[in-house]
């Protein structure tokens, strides 16, 4: 029997993933919100955790990122994503986490199942369907001090705000934002922004 920690924020969404893997004869699943994972890995010591990046309650990866952590408990326990595909960023992200296995969102339902068993049996698992948006993810536009910027701005800061949060001049925070506009495509800040969440960069 492989023990599953699926780890979801939603209730209705949670409780569907639990009910399809239910149905496994090979499968037992634990599913539990993000605030109880630590507790529930504890408890059931799981081989495989899947977890929703993009689900609500949690800022960028920090879901995927305590369940993470509690796989890293367990040396026999890998971490499976759930993602969309067009998200390279979230992907990247998702990697940098150290996941073992994502599965697409849109996918058949019995593709969760088969990956949950490849990672239970010691291999990674990637849909075929995630290829290309893999293959994006290699090329991230923004650096790493582009996206603190941009991260900062997405939650209201101002220009000043920014600089004295990163230790930066005004106008250097300025000519950031004017690179983050250019690379992304976007018409202004609040474009950037929008550009950068849809494709998971932020």
């Amino acid at each position: 029997m492989i023990r599953v920690l699926l780890v979801h924020d939603e209730g209705l969404l949670r409780s569907a993933l639990a009910a399809l893997l239910e149905r496994e004869l090979d499968l037992y699943a634990l599913a539990v919100p993000t605030e109880e994972a630590g507790r529930a890995a504890r408890k059931l010591q799981p081989q495989v955790c899947v977890v929703d990046p993009e689900g609500p309650g949690a800022t960028g990866l920090a879901a995927a990122a305590t369940v993470s952590a509690c796989c890293g408990a367990y040396p026999g326990c890998a971490l499976l994503v759930l993602v969309s595909a067009g998200r390279p960023g979230l992907l990247k992200r998702a990697y940098d986490a150290d996941a073992q296995g994502y599965v697409n969102k849109d996918a058949q339902p019995h593709r969760l199942a088969d990956a949950i068993r490849v990672l239970a049996g010691g291999e990674r698992y990637i849909d075929d369907s995630l290829a290309l948006s893999f293959m994006d993810a290699t090329r991230a536009p923004l650096t790493e001090r582009e996206l603190s910027v941009l991260s900062l701005a997405a939650e209201g800061l101002t220009v000043a705000e920014i600089a004295r949060g990163l230790h930066l001049t005004a106008g250097t925070v300025r000519n950031y934002m004017a690179a983050i506009t250019r690379k992304t495509g976007a018409r202004n800040r609040v474009d950037a922004i929008r550009i950068s969440q849809g494709a998971g960069w932020l």
